[in-house]
């Protein structure tokens, strides 16, 4: 299993498809509030001037030297909800993440997020 520190360390690198076509930039992490697991990954993307974030989750994902590959295909990563690469996901937005990888979206108990960025 990856380890969510583990992956701070790969910010900015490479994340690649099952095909090993890049992707995008390791951004951040975010882990399930009630594992405290890795859960999903924001990668930028996009152009140099026109940049934004998209949620891929990191289910069966595999670090190689220099690179993360996620078991999901490019196109579908990149028709991702996305935010802004300064903005924060708003807690309404966050269940359409997971709609969009067909996951079911959990939140807590009293209505908490089910995922926070570290």
């Amino acid at each position: 299993m990856i380890q969510a520190a583990d992956i701070r360390e790969w910010r900015n690198h490479d994340v690649v498809d099952p095909k090993q076509r890049k992707i995008g930039l390791l951004e951040a992490i975010y882990v399930d509030t009630t594992t405290d697991e890795p859960a999903m990954a924001t990668v930028r993307t996009g152009l140099l001037t026109r940049q934004r974030l998209v949620f891929v989750p990191l289910d069966d994902a595999i670090l190689g030297p220099a690179y993360l590959k996620v078991s999901y295909a490019k196109g579908l990563v990149k028709k991702a909800p996305s935010i802004g690469t300064d903005d924060v996901l708003p807690a309404e937005e966050e269940e359409a993440i997971f709609q969009h990888y067909g996951l079911t979206y959990q939140p807590g108990a009293k209505g908490e997020r089910q995922l926070a960025r570290r």
